[in-house]
């Protein structure tokens, strides 16, 4: 069988740390890949284009705006011809407004943009979580992953499980003696993490594995299925140190949100505090994993896996390096 003729893709979302690992998949296949990227991108927007060429060897970088029609046009696509689209972006905060700009509205631009430079296929990095739509950045999602499919164009809409970066804010913590924190007894939820270089793995072989075409995929990492309890008894094993935990109650979380809500129909920016505080509830109370309705369950054994790398090598370098894995814009995710 011959191998699969390389194609040309654009990235959105490159600079973010599953981005990062998406281009340099791609290019490792041997594809051409084109960036486009903000002018002062990264962490905080510090790094400037000659900052991510230097971290992104092989990828032609483009500055402009993804989030403006025009500039995607303009400085994205350049009124050229490509195969796919690969779209990595997501909204920063999860808040309504941020989310309906970023995670509907500008796919929705990128789609007609790219169905306009000629290009067949769509890759889209979703998230699992949608699958109960509570929150207003899944119904965001939801709403273009159906304009996406209703679209005509070939896709591939991949719901990854929790990530390793949000499954690490509690190591420095810990290193410094401080308890680990708990919603609940620590078993409400589990998920099947993956890293940023397995998914990236995915999302690139998207582009070219017919069996990922037109559907929607759930994917997890390697392993069985790990709770917040599991979490911190790794770590403390890791650092060689006695379990200590603080147990949060989830209707702590409520009253938090109750005051928030009220407060910010007089003080707007609380209106997006309760929000947040909405999503770390999910976060504390939902598995990551596959829903089964018909059971009304999470089913870990439903839950695909893929890739090599586990949290618990994860951790277990991190504890060695004394390090701190990066977590970009998005720590609550």
């Amino acid at each position: 069988m011959n191998p699969p003729k390389p194609q040309r893709v654009l990235v959105l979302g490159a600079t973010g740390t599953i981005g990062q690992a998406t281009v340099r998949a791609l290019l490792r296949q041997g594809h051409e890949v084109v960036c486009l990227i903000r002018a002062h991108a990264g962490v905080g927007g510090k790094q400037q284009a000659q900052d991510w060429q230097a971290r992104l060897p092989g990828a032609l970088l483009r500055t402009g705006d993804a989030t403006d029609p025009q500039s995607l046009r303009r400085d994205g696509f350049c009124g050229e011809r490509f195969d796919a689209l690969v779209s990595c972006l997501a909204s920063r905060t999860g808040s309504p407004q941020d989310a309906w700009a970023i995670d509907h509205q500008a796919h929705v631009h990128a789609l007609h943009a790219a169905q306009e430079a000629g290009a067949q296929h769509f890759v889209l990095l979703s998230a699992i979580c949608v699958q109960k739509p509570l929150l207003a950045f899944q119904r965001a999602k939801l709403a273009f992953e159906a304009a996406l499919v209703q679209s005509g164009m070939r896709y591939s809409i991949v719901r990854p499980t929790a990530f390793f970066k949000s499954l690490c804010g509690q190591i420095e913590r810990v290193r410094k003696g401080k308890p680990f924190l708990l919603f609940g007894d620590g078993q409400l939820t589990a998920c099947k993490p993956i890293s940023d270089e397995d998914l990236g793995d995915y999302l690139a072989r998207c582009v070219v594995d017919p069996s990922c075409h037109n559907r929607i995929l759930p994917i997890g990492g390697p392993g069985p299925a790990i709770t917040p309890l599991q979490q911190g008894e790794k770590l403390f094993e890791l650092l060689g140190k006695p379990p200590r935990y603080t147990h949060v109650p989830v209707k702590m979380m409520g009253v938090i949100i109750s005051v928030l809500s009220l407060l910010g129909r007089v003080i707007p920016p609380l209106a997006d505090k309760a929000e947040f505080a909405r999503i770390g509830r999910y976060y504390a109370t939902e598995s990551m994993l596959v829903w089964d309705a018909d059971t009304s369950r999470y089913d870990a054994d439903a839950t695909p896996s893929t890739g090599t790398h586990t949290l618990w090598d994860c951790y277990a370098k991190l504890v060695r390096d004394g390090a701190s894995l990066e977590r970009g814009d998005h720590a609550v995710f």
